[in-house]
């Protein structure tokens, strides 16, 4: 397993999940990618595609300004 860090600070929706969806297809089943954005909106954008996707959604946590959304490629 394998993580992948997607460092969207200072986009703004939906430019952190659109580059999280390239991302995913990148990395393989079984790997997490770790979306570090500015933007609060990713912090329930990203798990409701997430979810609608049918992939695990592992954790979100904000620090110091900054949402770290943690997503799991399960297909």
């Amino acid at each position: 397993m394998a993580r992948r860090i997607v460092d969207a600070r200072g986009s703004f929706c939906p430019g952190p999940l659109m580059e999280l969806i390239a991302a995913m297809k990148m990395v393989e089943v079984g790997d997490e990618i770790e979306v570090l954005s500015s933007d609060k909106g990713s912090s329930a954008e990203i798990p409701e595609w997430i979810s609608k996707v049918k992939h695990e959604h592992v954790a979100t946590e904000e620090r110091d300004g900054v949402w770290h959304v943690l997503v799991r490629k399960t297909h």
